[in-house]
């Protein structure tokens, strides 16, 4: 059985955007009670977050769009996206920890890592916070990772919607790899297949467009018969991953038809697809019962694999 990392903190429950906002804190809340009650918990190993540091940040963010989100306070970013008086704290820790993972991959032996972080990042551009999003957790990331050591990072994107940030970010960058299945059309409108990388970094980008109502099959034929060759050919020292779980059939914020059992498969083929370290931070994921059991599921397959 692997050891494998588990990285939480209360601060992020002190991110507290409007009480009809879709990411509460209950979603972590009940992460860690599922976890509990099948006895995964005690075989976890728990880690604190760092905290992302402006300069931190600033490996993939302006100082203009940090600066913002530092001074903001409680308020709206956009129509989806809010803070509060805690928000730029919980967000700091968010990145930090996904920064800690690759710490404790490089410095500690650590094989596989599960950042249960909230707000989420993928949305998240080098200038704007979006979508729920506020600093690119999986970004901040891939950039320490390589600050780090790891010269080559390939990052898959699971989430049902597409992570424009994370593309955009690395799209000119040949040493970052991002691959993303995802809902389109739909928002934030982004991830078409035909979107590539640019300049250098041409041929770095892989987007899976996926239509409403599709299923485990188009996943799994995704995860199971693309995926690996894509990661053999990049030869990745590290691999992050942004898990969305909206992509499961009883989440409302996607039409996209994924089972517990499609779970497995997509998590298994990503863990299987490479021997090198891996960070799983949460992105999406709003169905309480859905959510847990996925990233249940999730973690008794970083345990195994």
């Amino acid at each position: 059985m692997n050891r494998v990392g588990y990285i939480y903190d209360e601060v992020f429950l002190l991110h507290a955007p409007p009480s009809w906002h879709p990411d509460t804190p209950d979603r972590l809340l009940s992460i860690n009670s599922s976890l509990k009650a099948v006895d995964l918990w005690g075989k976890l190993v728990h880690l604190k977050p760092r905290k992302a540091t402006p300069e931190d940040l600033a490996l993939v963010h302006t100082p203009e769009a940090i600066e913002r989100i530092r001074s903001l306070g409680a308020g709206e970013v956009d129509p989806d996206t809010f803070t509060s008086v805690e928000s730029f704290a919980a967000a700091s820790f968010a990145a930090g920890a996904v920064m800690e993972a690759v710490e404790q991959c490089r410095n500690n032996g650590m094989r596989r890592v599960f950042c249960a972080v909230r707000p989420p990042g993928h949305h998240a551009e080098a200038g704007r916070s979006m979508g729920f999003c506020l600093f690119n957790n999986i970004a901040v990331g891939a950039r320490h990772a390589q600050r780090s050591g790891y010269n080559k990072v390939f990052i898959i994107d699971f989430d049902a919607h597409h992570g424009n940030g994370t593309q955009h970010i690395f799209e000119e960058d040949d040493t970052v790899f991002y691959f993303s299945t995802h809902q389109y059309p739909y928002y934030p409108d982004t991830g078409k297949d035909m979107d590539r990388g640019r300049g250098k970094g041409e041929g770095y980008t892989y987007n899976v467009p996926i239509l409403a109502g599709s299923g485990n099959k188009d996943y799994l034929s995704v995860y199971q018969d693309i995926l690996p060759g894509v990661v053999e050919r990049f030869g990745p020292d590290i691999i992050l991953v942004s898990a969305g779980y909206d992509i499961h059939a009883q989440d409302p914020h996607a039409n996209i038809r994924v089972t517990h059992e499609g779970i497995h498969g997509i998590v298994r083929s990503i863990l299987t697809s490479a021997e090198v370290p891996m960070v799983f931070a949460l992105e999406g994921g709003y169905d309480l019962p859905s959510l847990r059991e996925s990233v249940k599921i999730t973690i008794e397959e970083m345990l195994k694999h």
